[in-house]
């Protein structure tokens, strides 16, 4: 981590900076399905048509999507994995979430993007960080225009998190990408990052 100091001081840091890594990635999600449910109804979920490649050195995780409800969206895809380092401390957490719309149906995509940026903040600033994030920018999400925003979140002035939020849609779909990781393994593994982020194939069926 890129924490100013001792170590005893990154030691101090790096239970709260793992907690905030894995609690701002299930909040960013469930934020975003939110926004969209509320922005166009979605259909029932089908079999997934977005696969991630993960690199070696990325330890997938398992996440199990909710039941349908009537009040609530259906997940169709969701991939998180995690890249650890040597001692098994994450470096990087990376999330994507797919949804089908309606047909008719269109997002609002900035709208979604600054009501996930604003549930992260209003969550780092709970457990006691400070945050700033980077006015919403377009961007790709593969081959699908996106919008995309940058936040660095500090305590007691110290660089201890970088999240990137990024929100896309066509027609017939929706995405949200989240990526983040502590001040160093961010800077690290950024461009790994956007290397996976270029390779997704959002139109393919398996």
């Amino acid at each position: 981590m890129a924490l100013a100091g001792s170590g005893r001081q990154a030691q101090t840091f790096r239970p709260t900076v793992l907690m905030a890594m894995t609690t701002m990635i299930f909040s960013q999600c469930r934020l975003s399905l939110l926004s969209l449910c509320l922005l166009g109804c979605l259909t029932e979920a089908h079999a997934a048509d977005v696969m991630i490649i993960w690199p070696a050195g990325w330890e997938v995780e398992s996440v199990p999507t909710a039941a349908d409800t009537s009040s609530q969206p259906s997940v169709q895809v969701r991939q998180r994995a995690v890249k650890n380092d040597q001692s098994g401390n994450p470096l990087m957490v990376m999330e994507l979430t797919q949804t089908r719309l309606t047909p008719g149906h269109e997002v609002n995509v900035q709208g979604v993007l600054l009501e996930m940026r604003k549930a992260v903040q209003v969550n780092f600033a709970r457990s006691g960080f400070q945050s700033v994030c980077t006015h919403v920018k377009s961007g790709q999400l593969s081959q699908v225009p996106a919008l995309e925003t940058t936040c660095t979140v500090t305590q007691n002035g110290v660089h201890v998190l970088t999240q990137t939020l990024v929100a896309a849609a066509d027609k017939q779909k929706a995405w949200s990408l989240s990526y983040a990781g502590s001040a160093q393994g961010y800077a690290a593994n950024k461009e790994e990052a956007l290397s996976i982020r270029e390779s997704l194939r959002l139109d393919e069926e398996p």
